[in-house]
């Protein structure tokens, strides 16, 4: 046996039965949780191929997991590597983000341009990072998601029972969730709903695109004017559905995309705003009104919006 081989230790294929303790978990987070060592493009490569399975048959890897789930865990080599070695900068860059913390949740104001979890195309993002910071956050999950270019209120749990009723609370009609974002051209109404079903597609080159369609899931967004320049305006939006890229795809339907949206916008005008002084997709999620489900009484978050929108703003006035 090699020095390679040495260095290596097979895990045998097993099969998992799911406790209260994992139900409502996501079938990729808690391969990366149960493996701990391996790559997570290695974990999403296997849920592509169905290497695992769930009571006998494949699933995507956005699958939450139920009590008595009988998760089928293939054999794989993981590497007898040192834990996740962080830049500093990005580390205290993440401590610095944080705006509200208790018992059962963390919440930070998420940087632009930092994804919120590893996968194929990313080694790592924030929940690793902070699983990697302390012994304190090792239990970590992510509550829901945000876009890599989008910054803003970005809430974790502390622990899976916690996770599933944050998740409930956040599904709620009670929840308020708002954000801030600068729309191309004028808005010409102070208010405007849009009521879109929107539905997930996969194009010819693996990438994801949202449309809006008849047969996707119900999506309910609502557009408040709040200033217009030349030719943009800036809005708050209150999120009444979390379908992904709901915003941007419910604002580009309208005919006001997000500025600084390469998915969804236009490149040509993305340019102009650019040479402007718009680096990134202007679009932060702002607050979160929600029932803590420690203390049951309601708690208001807000996030502000970062120095380089504000100067932004303050060039285009």
């Amino acid at each position: 046996m090699n020095m390679n081989q040495n260095a290596r230790k097979k895990n045998n294929s097993k099969q998992v039965v799911i406790t209260d303790n994992n139900a409502g978990q996501r079938i990729d987070n808690f391969l990366i949780r149960y493996f701990g060592k391996i790559p997570n493009s290695r974990i999403y490569r296997m849920l592509r191929k169905g290497e695992v399975r769930v009571n006998s048959g494949r699933i995507k890897q956005t699958y939450k997991l139920n009590v008595g789930d009988i998760v089928r865990v293939p054999p794989v080599y993981t590497d007898e590597k040192q834990p996740l070695k962080l830049n500093q900068a990005i580390q205290t860059k993440l401590l610095n983000s944080v705006i509200f913390e208790d018992e059962g949740l963390l919440v930070i104001n998420k940087p632009s341009g930092i994804v919120v979890h590893g996968g194929s195309q990313q080694l790592y993002g924030v929940i690793e990072i902070f699983r990697a910071i302390s012994p304190k956050y090792a239990s970590l999950e992510l509550v829901h998601r945000l876009d890599k270019d989008t910054s803003g209120c970005l809430i974790l749990a502390k622990n899976i029972p916690i996770l599933r009723q944050l998740q409930m609370i956040l599904q709620s009609e009670e929840t308020i969730k708002t954000y801030k974002a600068l729309l191309f051209g004028k808005m010409n109404q102070r208010k405007i709903i849009i009521n879109c079903p929107l539905k997930k597609n996969t194009i010819r080159s693996g990438e994801r695109i949202v449309t809006v369609d008849k047969n996707g899931k119900p999506a309910l967004t609502i557009f408040f004017r709040e200033h217009m320049f030349g030719n943009a305006t800036l809005v708050k939006i209150e999120l009444l559905t979390g379908r992904t890229h709901q915003i941007r795809v419910h604002s580009a339907s309208m005919g006001n995309f997000v500025l600084g949206d390469r998915k969804y916008g236009d490149k040509i005008i993305n340019q102009k705003f650019r040479k402007l002084g718009l680096k990134r997709m202007f679009l932060h999620s702002q607050s979160f009104d929600f029932l803590s489900p420690v203390t049951k009484k309601r708690i208001i978050i807000e996030a502000p919006i970062e120095d380089d929108l504000v100067n932004f703003l303050e060039k285009l006035n």
